[in-house]
């Protein structure tokens, strides 16, 4: 009886290996500095004494400090921060309870409601912005004469319009894989749905909540295009300050206060992955006590 011979079958490489070869490892590289190449330009130029950007003179600090002595910088960084604060926090109570409300309920319309929250991330910002200034001056129900004042409370509301359909997109991603009988368990239990919300679902989501915060705030201190239309003349954020600084010529002073809004951004990033780090190493803790 002649043996049969068997040919081993070829496993598929995994995505590591692919970056192991150097066709792969050469345009990581590329991209990476394709991304990162203007940012840092954009930090070292920050420090050159000399008002014309592509001539290196010395190295200084005064445009830093001439930035953080600039009081119409600093409010205009106050606006950002505080509307960029109160817009996350917003938009991630709303996007939780909207990506909640289409995991757990059927209800008539659910697929137009899924596809309209869609509608503020495919939409160009600048149709967003016009809409916006649209709906603030036009639409609303104000006497004759008067119309929605374009201050803090305008750009809040325009920011939490196109950043809480994020947070729902993140939060929905994750309740895609929580386990339902987890829920019914804790109502067995003795649990109420209050308590069953805190208690299992809001541990689960938590990363998400995180995540979505900060990409909401991300979007919301760095927006131009809606804020330019939703501003008033006395409601500056940084990014319009930075683009009317800019309109006449790009000094050092503008890369000052651009390389600290970077700092800003990275440190808070930093901040948000640290958390979301220890509380996934807490959970996991817990989880293996709960095995025991």
């Amino acid at each position: 009886m002649s043996e049969i011979s068997v040919k081993p079958r070829k496993i598929p490489p995994g995505p590591l290996e692919y970056l192991r070869r150097w066709p792969m490892q050469v345009w990581l590289i590329g991209v990476t500095l394709f991304l990162y190449v203007p940012l840092i330009s954009l930090m070292v130029f920050s420090f050159n004494d000399s008002r014309r950007n592509v001539v290196w003179q010395g190295f200084t600090f005064k445009y830093y400090e001439r930035a953080l002595n600039n009081e119409s910088l600093i409010q205009a960084f106050t606006n950002s921060m505080v509307i960029a604060l109160f817009a996350t926090i917003i938009s991630v109570i709303v996007g939780a309870m909207a990506a909640i409300v289409l995991w757990r309920f059927r209800f008539p319309g659910k697929t137009a409601f899924h596809a309209g929250m869609a509608i503020p991330i495919v939409v160009p910002e600048i149709c967003m912005g016009v809409g916006m200034l649209v709906f603030f001056a036009k639409v609303l129900p104000w006497p004759q004469g008067l119309m929605w004042p374009f201050n803090l409370g305008a750009i809040i509301i325009a920011h939490v319009s196109f950043c809480f359909p994020f947070v729902a997109v993140v939060v929905r991603a994750r309740l895609a894989g929580f386990n339902r009988e987890l829920e019914e368990a804790a109502k067995d239990l003795g649990a109420s749905e209050w308590r069953t919300l805190i208690d299992v679902l809001l541990p689960h989501i938590k990363p998400s909540l995180i995540a979505g915060a900060l990409l909401a705030f991300t979007l919301s201190l760095d927006d131009f295009v809606i804020t330019f239309f939703t501003a008033g003349p006395d409601t500056v954020t940084f990014p319009v300050k930075i683009y009317s600084m800019v309109r006449f010529s790009v000094t050092p002073e503008v890369n000052a206060a651009s390389t600290i809004l970077i700092v800003v951004t990275v440190l808070l990033t930093f901040l948000a992955l640290k958390v979301q780090g220890s509380s996934a190493l807490t959970a996991g803790h817990g989880g293996g006590e709960a095995k025991k």
